[in-house]
């Protein structure tokens, strides 16, 4: 079952991509992932479900592709480089690869909204880890190393879809990693 779970969520990925969500049904899923309309119901209960799957997979991703990369970074920078690359460069390229991105982003209803907001915090609490060794200095700062964790988590995630194209995406960016290293005395 694992195995069939998996080509379903990346049916589905492909699906929502090529068509965007709204015009992605159950059919489509079961056709793409090769299995029939039952199985695929038997494994998730509705379209909504299956997106739902789709970005709890995709976030679960990101977190070993970060914990991979932080096994090898040397610094903050290198460590910021690394979250930044995962949590928003791929996945800005992932959208801006499908002509339906809009759709994907209005697609997103509140149940997997909730899964978004489960993946940014998740992803708040490997920047806070990161950020930990510099406790004083944000201290110092009149913050918490949590609050600059999700500032930095929430403005990356901003940039992703506030840049007006990717050359834009990456100065926002590189403007947090040096207000960030500033604030943490890293620079």
């Amino acid at each position: 079952m694992e195995d069939r779970y998996g080509y379903i969520l990346q049916a589905a990925t492909n699906l929502f991509l090529r068509y965007g969500v709204k015009r992605t049904g159950m059919n489509d899923i079961a056709e793409e992932a090769g299995i029939s309309r039952q199985t695929l119901y038997k494994a998730f209960a509705n379209k909504d479900a299956v997106l739902q799957a789709t970005i709890r997979s995709l976030a679960d991703k990101v977190v070993l592709d970060i914990e991979a990369g932080l096994e090898k970074a040397a610094g903050l920078s290198e460590q910021l480089e690394i979250i930044f690359k995962h949590i928003v460069i791929e996945h800005y390229d992932f959208l801006q690869s499908s002509p339906n991105a809009e759709d994907i982003i209005a697609g997103v209803n509140a149940s997997s909204q909730e899964e978004l907001e489960a993946g940014a915090l998740r992803n708040i609490e490997i920047i806070s880890r990161v950020l930990e060794p510099f406790a004083t200095e944000i201290d110092n700062s009149n913050l918490t190393t949590k609050q600059l964790a999700d500032f930095v988590q929430r403005s990356a995630t901003a940039a992703k879809y506030s840049a007006k194209n990717r050359k834009h995406l990456l100065e926002l960016l590189a403007a947090l990693r040096v207000s960030v290293l500033k604030i943490t005395n890293a620079a």
